[in-house]
């Protein structure tokens, strides 16, 4: 018997969102037998912003492609006979796979982060010091992009180059109001080409710019761009302590992770059978 799919054109769609109102029949794009493609399903793939011929486009190819294959899928199941059996199998042991994964990478990351002293972290940090070396240059200091038509610039440029507390004080009240993009990182390490995607300006050595700039002030007919650099570090130095300190934990979790596995699961398995959870009946 041939199978029945119903199909919504997505033009219905685009007039039911406008509504506002959603009823079942709205909600519901296609059918293939028992499986349902809803609207969400299918606006969730829609990237914003673009053109409505577009978004049309997209939504009659997925509705199509969905269709096409719920056919198949159906078409196979009713085909594959004893094979099925195997791909059930297939699936559950996948789906058994992934539910381990996903729980041993949990317990890896709660009981080892846990796990990690202090003194474990600086040790690994000071005997593996050649894994730490940066590829790009890192600063501290602050960055304010304003409008070019934002009062008090003349303040802000004398302000953004003192460090004191009075400074950036005024510096914080200026901001809430007037600044497009306020960013303070005196006392954390950023990386400088990060923060330079802000400016409309090109460096071809990070390295040589940091030596001789302590102070940048960049304009264009929109914006001005001013970054005080109180601290630097260039590329292939080593990174900092604080910086690192996340791939050090990643790195000694990976160190210790099958370990940690092995022990979990030997634990697991004689907790198990001491209480009688589980049962080895016969020797292979």
């Amino acid at each position: 018997m041939q199978k029945k799919f119903l199909f919504i054109p997505f033009l219905f769609l685009l007039c039911a969102c406008k509504g506002g109102q959603n009823d079942g029949n709205t909600e519901v794009l296609a059918t293939v037998g028992e499986k349902i493609l809803k609207r969400s399903d299918v606006t969730a793939i829609i990237p914003k912003g673009i053109s409505s011929s577009d978004s049309l486009f997209m939504a009659e190819s997925f509705i199509k492609k969905w269709v096409k294959d719920a056919l198949v899928y159906e078409v196979a199941l009713n085909n594959l006979g004893d094979e099925k059996t195997e791909i059930n199998k297939l699936v559950e042991d996948y789906r058994e796979s992934l539910v381990r994964y996903r729980y041993q990478e949990r317990l890896l990351r709660e009981r080892l982060t846990a796990d990690l002293r202090e003194s474990d972290k600086l040790n690994y940090y000071e005997e593996n010091q050649k894994k730490f070396i940066l590829d790009k240059s890192l600063i501290k200091g602050l960055f304010l992009k304003i409008p070019a038509d934002a009062p008090g610039l003349s303040d802000v440029k004398s302000w953004y180059k003192q460090t004191n507390v009075d400074a950036l004080e005024k510096i914080e009240k200026y901001s809430v109001q007037n600044a497009t993009l306020y960013d303070y990182f005196y006392d954390r390490w950023v990386d400088f080409d990060a923060i330079m995607e802000n400016i409309p300006l090109r460096i071809a050595d990070p390295n040589a710019f940091l030596k001789a700039n302590k102070f940048v002030e960049v304009a264009d007919s929109s914006y001005h761009y001013l970054l005080n650099i109180s601290e630097y570090l260039p590329s292939g130095s080593v990174a900092p302590y604080d910086y690192a300190h996340a791939r050090i934990i990643e790195m000694l979790i990976n160190q210790r992770k099958m370990d940690f596995v092995r022990n979990f699961e030997e634990e697991l398995y004689n907790d198990a059978i001491r209480k009688g959870k589980a049962k080895v009946v016969s020797e292979p």
